[in-house]
């Protein structure tokens, strides 16, 4: 009995000592696609989601949609710019991602579901051999991308003629807190906007809900603005 007794908080302290799952690494198409139309990545077999972003006032200014497929595809990506009154929807048929109203051929892909190119722009990307972009290019920009080891977008440089535009983010040291963040953009390298993010997460180490602060440092004085970033992440 005395032997018995002296194993179980051995065993108990084995069972507290296991290591923390390491979180799933971020797609190739999830990164891409967050980089470009702005938003945040997320992890892991993600059916559907939602991301709504409400100032300070309550209204909402942004929302974000999309439906995918088991193989990590954007079947349907929504945008609407509630605050500007503008949007897009884009389904993917075949190599192209179509608009629902018109049908016209907004986004050609490349790979599975990956951004290759936008025709009436003429921007191109370029991919590395695990499918992230790294570049793109068009007849007035060049725009390169940055990732962490599990992909998380680091910001990217565009470069038009004389200008050019620095996003710069720094996540979290916890890999499971990606989203908590702190991000600047510069314009030739002069500040213009600071954002300081942090989340509340789910098991998939994705957001629930997140509070946003943007500051515009173009302005004198700097300006601050509040807003909450609400989500709904279905999973398969």
């Amino acid at each position: 009995m005395k032997r018995l007794l002296m194993l179980i908080p051995c065993g108990a302290l084995l069972a507290g000592c296991d290591k923390p799952s390491e979180p799933v690494a971020f797609t190739p198409e999830m990164a891409g696609f967050s980089s470009e139309f702005d938003f945040d990545p997320l992890r892991g077999p993600v059916k559907a989601f939602t991301q709504t972003l409400v100032d300070d006032k309550g209204e909402v200014a942004k929302r974000v949609s999309a439906s995918m497929s088991e193989e990590g595809c954007f079947d349907v990506l929504e945008l609407h710019d509630v605050a500007n009154d503008s949007g897009v929807a884009l389904i993917l048929d075949a190599n192209f991602y179509l608009d629902a109203q018109t049908h016209e051929k907004k986004v050609r892909t490349q790979g599975k579901c990956q951004l290759a190119e936008l025709p009436a722009a003429g921007l191109s990307w370029e991919t590395n051999d695990r499918g992230f972009i790294t570049m793109a290019k068009g007849p007035d920009v060049q725009i390169k991308y940055q990732y962490d080891n599990e992909g998380y977008p680091l910001g990217k440089i565009s470069q038009a003629k004389d200008k050019r535009l620095t996003d710069e983010i720094k996540p979290s040291a916890d890999p499971h807190k990606k989203m908590d963040y702190t991000a600047v953009s510069l314009l030739n390298d002069k500040p213009m906007t600071r954002a300081i993010q942090s989340c509340d997460y789910d098991s998939h180490d994705n957001p629930v809900s997140c509070k946003l602060q943007l500051t515009d440092e173009s302005a004198s004085p700097a300006v601050q603005t509040q807003y909450t970033i609400k989500y709904t992440t279905e999973y398969y």
